[in-house]
């Protein structure tokens, strides 16, 4: 490995710059959310319209996970994060000078494609940046999703209260992309060596039953973060606690969750922190199906600290125990996570109109049905955590044996 590579200058800088790429990556995902209404209203879109708009950003994310591991063996990590940055730029600007449905629809498949191409490259060059730390690192590097969210969200809010228009908001994205790629041309970028940057290899070694194992659980763990959060409003809107306030105390408690999780992973290894997320992540959703008011804030932060170190974790364990599928088992399991939420959400929104038509018949005031209705759909959405815990105790139980264990162990924070 190049030795440039691990002065400590040098990894910061690399660091920074995934940081910054992450952050644009979920202000666009803040920031699309709060201009929705302006864009419909401004061109005239339906909600139809409006609905394919926003599922570009989603469709171009999978899209460019999947082609992200073969890219980043070919191209390398600076030109494939450099592709993010030119579709990210392409993107808002296209974005901002939109005339109408097509503009938009073809600009937010770009974003999106962008935003799939940050996850696709930076997770691998993270881990390739601190081989002994590279579980730590993940939750440090993916504090800036749910840290962008928040920024992009106060953002919006602010902007919006004070009549500024969309076109202002999504320009505010370009300072931050503008940023990490200046930072791209400062970076030096690691060299592509070994056969662990050869696709083949790392396409034969996606076959083992360790990695499809943590592919399943991937599909589980997407499914009961990201899931439930987009269904917060319509599950809890009548519960007496605010959704939206619910929503920023999630992502706030995920963000410094992430932040300070070297310790928490160097005392239970990577398996054993999944295992943990899965009880509180169970816990939390359990106390909200049947707690009101006040209690929902406490089984919202309860189902935070579940949730926090999901999805960077468990890139923590392709990039520990299944290194040989390199930079194609980060990219796959990351579009596997978000192609299970997209597919996920349709079944969350039938089960939201089951509930409802059961209930058509009962004699209950509006707010009671959709309590109900909230209630019956959380029970059902705590079938997934509870099977996560069955399948990371056996995965604990397994990787405890000493021939299972990281080539290059989890490494305690700095202090």
């Amino acid at each position: 490995m190049n030795q440039t590579l691990h002065n400590d200058e040098n990894q910061s800088r690399i660091f920074r710059l995934c940081c910054l790429a992450l952050t644009v990556t979920s202000m666009t995902f803040a920031i699309r959310a709060g201009i929705l209404g302006q864009l419909g209203t401004e061109f005239g879109l339906t909600n139809t319209e409006l609905g394919w708009v926003n599922g570009m950003a989603f469709f171009g994310f999978p899209v460019a996970t999947m082609v992200g591991g073969p890219l980043y063996n070919m191209l390398g990590a600076k030109k494939l994060v450099s592709l993010a940055f030119i579709c990210h730029l392409v993107g808002l600007i296209m974005t901002i000078m939109a005339g109408g449905f097509w503009g938009l629809l073809i600009s937010t498949f770009l974003i999106g494609f962008a935003n799939g191409s940050v996850e696709a490259g930076c997770n691998p060059l993270v881990a390739e940046t601190y081989p002994k730390e590279k579980t730590r690192m993940l939750n440090r590097f993916h504090v800036w999703f749910p840290g962008g969210i928040v920024i992009g969200a106060l953002i919006s809010s602010a902007m919006t209260s004070a009549g500024l228009g969309w076109q202002l908001q999504v320009g505010v994205i370009l300072v931050p992309t503008l940023i990490y790629g200046v930072l791209l041309t400062k970076a030096a970028f690691p060299k592509l060596e070994g056969e662990v940057h050869s696709t083949l290899f790392n396409f034969k070694s996606l076959f083992s039953p360790l990695y499809l194992a943590l592919i399943f659980c991937m599909t589980l763990t997407a499914t009961a973060e990201l899931g439930t959060q987009q269904w917060i409003e319509r599950i809890l809107g009548a519960s007496g606690a605010s959704p939206m306030i619910i929503l920023a105390m999630i992502t706030g408690l995920m963000a410094v969750g992430r932040y300070f999780a070297g310790p928490l992973i160097h005392r239970l290894n990577p398996v054993g922190v999944l295992l943990m997320s899965s009880i509180l992540t169970s816990a939390g959703i359990f106390v909200m199906s049947v707690a009101s008011g006040g209690m929902i804030y406490f089984a919202a932060i309860i189902f935070a600290l579940g949730v926090t170190y999901f999805w960077p974790t468990m890139l923590g364990c392709v990039a520990e125990y299944t290194p040989k599928t390199g930079p194609l088992g980060l990219s796959l399991i990351g579009g596997v996570g978000m192609f299970a939420v997209g597919m996920w959400n349709p079944i969350i929104g039938g089960w939201i109109d089951s509930a409802r038509n059961s209930a058509q018949g009962a004699a209950l005031s509006e707010q009671q049905m959709d309590v109900f209705v909230g209630q019956e759909v959380l029970t059902k959405l705590l079938s997934f955590p509870l099977v996560l815990i069955v399948l990371f105790a056996v995965l604990f139980w397994v990787m405890k044996k000493p021939q299972n264990q990281p080539a290059t162990p989890v490494q305690p924070a700095e202090k």
